[in-house]
């Protein structure tokens, strides 16, 4: 076979990084985490800006426009999606 994705593996890699969000947590200040949160807020609302402005825009585009990597434009689009917004 060869193909697709090992459900396990995949479920293991989900837990592991749950785990390990949950650690981080523990360890974080929560003033640091606050102002991450206000972060990326901002962040969220300069993406809905762009979008407005230049109408739909790839991930890469996206990424292009903020300075940010493929992936964190890609978690942006998705989690606004997501949030409906």
């Amino acid at each position: 076979m060869g193909e697709g994705v090992d459900p396990t593996q995949m479920c293991q890699s989900l837990v592991n990084k749950v785990a390990q969000s949950e650690q981080l947590q523990t360890i974080a200040d929560p003033d640091l985490l606050v102002l991450f949160e206000d972060w990326l807020e901002e962040l969220e609302a300069e993406v809905l800006v762009l979008l407005k402005t230049h109408g739909q825009l790839g991930e890469i585009e996206l990424a292009d426009k903020l300075g940010l990597s493929r992936r964190g434009a890609k978690f942006l689009l998705s989690k606004l999606k997501r949030e409906e917004k």
